[in-house]
C-alpha cells in the first residue's frame, strides 16, 4: 500500500501539471457576395464608416462608383 500511494499521487499530479497541447486555430471568414462580385468585374472596394455602420462601395474601372449590393443586384437580377 505504501508503494502504491506514491505511484498514484505521481500519476495524478503529472496529469495536472502537463500543459495542454496547443490547438490549431483557424479563422473562417464568409465572403460577402457583393464584394466578391465587385472584384470579379474589376472593381475596387471602398468601405465607408457611417453612423449606421459600415457601407461598401465599388468603384468600377470606368470610374462609376456604386453601392456594392446595388451593383450585385443590377448584374444578378
Amino acid at each position: 500500500m505504501r508503494t502504491l500511494l506514491p505511484i498514484l499521487l505521481s500519476l495524478l499530479l503529472s496529469g495536472c501539471l502537463s500543459s495542454p497541447s496547443p490547438r490549431e486555430t483557424s479563422t473562417l471568414q464568409l465572403a460577402n457576395p457583393a464584394s466578391r462580385h465587385c472584384l470579379a468585374v474589376g472593381g475596387k472596394i471602398d468601405s465607408v464608416k457611417t453612423a449606421a455602420g459600415e457601407e461598401g462601395y465599388c468603384t468600377l474601372p470606368s470610374g462609376e462608383r456604386l453601392d456594392e449590393w446595388a451593383l450585385y443586384r443590377r448584374d444578378n437580377p
